[in-house]
């Protein structure tokens, strides 16, 4: 179970160049309707309809499905890059967790840190330079149960904030 901090459209195609075992993504149905992305998109992600509980029931079984055919699964557990660019780090949803979890996979926490200062949601507003992304140490989840699924998913956060915050730690140092 690959998750990542999720703060720009360029984690996406990052992701595809740094994970090198087969993966599918998790994503938001509404990027679908995008021209030309949303073709590709829609071929090669599990969609979410967020206001759908249905949706993410079907979600949850297309993922266990492609779990037990070897492929790994890519979700941002934010649930999306958040409105207020401020935020260093939205909090959590739980799937990726329960996932993980019910198929005692290890999950690798993925950080990036430059991602929104390069290709922001804000128009017009990237720059150029350097993207630093930095795989974490897997987290195990062998024995654990559901009971332990916010214990992990708050683990799983802080390494990424604590990720974040060392990478802007070492910018200052710059």
């Amino acid at each position: 179970m690959i998750v990542a901090n999720h703060t720009s459209m360029t984690d996406i195609m990052l992701m595809l160049a740094i994970v090198r075992n087969p993966f599918v993504f998790v994503g938001k149905k509404e990027l679908s309707k995008i021209p030309l992305f949303g073709f590709f998109y829609k071929r090669t992600c599990i969609l979410v309809d967020r206001n759908s509980s249905k949706s993410k029931n079907e979600v949850f079984k297309r993922a266990q499905d492609r779990l037990n055919q070897g492929l790994s699964i890519c979700i941002f557990p934010e649930g999306g890059v958040p409105d207020d660019e401020s935020i260093l780090l939205d909090e959590f949803k739980d799937g990726a967790f329960r996932l993980a979890i019910e198929h005692q996979i290890p999950i690798v926490p993925i950080v990036f840190a430059d991602n929104k200062e390069r290709f922001s949601y804000t128009f017009l507003s990237g720059s150029p330079g350097k993207m630093r992304v930095r795989i974490l140490p897997f987290v195990e989840t062998s024995g654990l149960t559901s009971e332990n699924r916010k214990a992990l998913r708050d683990e799983v956060r802080q390494l990424i904030y604590k990720g974040l915050l060392q990478f802007k730690k070492e910018k200052n140092k710059e």
